[in-house]
């Protein structure tokens, strides 16, 4: 699969928000996201190696956007929040968005896609509509899925055992579990890896745990038939 480097974003700080695309044109698109969360390094990981695998490895047909770091303040910094102390998966303008929060890294902005960063990931899904988002994320080993995906979610699972959801548990406002699936009618996969810091795993072992998983995904039929669904 080859990718081609789409136009820039900018940060809080200026720096360059990457992002990539397939030569298979489409009107849906898949996305593949890491980084939402600075901290998260995990799934920055997963996703790179991911990537470098479809480009290098493999000839897959589908229409595949690539975000692999959207905050990229908060991954120099190791910040879950943009240089703006705000979280970015807080930050969509869902109909459930409220201003009130209770930790400082659940800071939603002054306003629905206040951050820069959003903004950028807007004018991507304008351009590029999504049929279905994989966003990977890092807390504790879970598979939440949003929408209409639950066989996705469990095709992943069948892989690594990691229990499936479509509640996390608590209330996300303004996340893109919400505003993908609700607002896009795109489903949306927020994939939980473990943390290094809680398993002591190194982030190839947490990749090579769900490598499986994520290449048998992208070699099935699953995507393309969700694709298909929203064309």
């Amino acid at each position: 699969m080859q990718f081609s480097k789409l136009k820039s974003g900018k940060s809080v700080e200026g720096n360059e928000i990457t992002s990539y695309i397939n030569e298979k044109t489409s009107k849906k698109y898949i996305y593949l996201m890491g980084g939402v969360h600075g901290d998260e390094v995990e799934g920055v990981y997963v996703v790179d190696k991911l990537m470098k695998w479809l480009e290098e490895d493999v000839d897959i047909e589908m229409p595949l956007v690539v975000i692999p770091i959207l905050n990229v303040d908060g991954y120099r910094s190791g910040s879950r929040v943009n240089s703006h102390g705000v979280d970015l998966n807080r930050n969509l303008q869902t109909d459930c968005w409220v201003s009130e929060f209770n930790e400082a890294k659940n800071n939603p902005g002054p306003a629905p896609l206040s951050e820069p960063e959003n903004v950028y990931m807007m004018d991507l899904f304008k351009k590029y509509p999504p049929a279905f988002i994989l966003t990977i994320h890092s807390w504790k080993p879970i598979v939440n899925y949003n929408g209409d995906c639950e066989d996705v979610a469990k095709f992943l699972a069948d892989y690594n055992g990691y229990p499936i959801a479509d509640d996390i548990g608590y209330p996300t406002p303004g996340s893109l579990g919400t505003y993908g699936s609700v607002n896009l009618k795109a489903p949306v996969i927020t994939f939980e890896c473990p943390t290094i810091d809680e398993t002591g795993k190194s982030l190839n072992e947490i990749w090579i745990e769900n490598e499986n998983a994520f290449k048998e995904l992208f070699k099935s039929d699953l995507l393309n038939t969700h694709l298909k669904k929203l064309q």
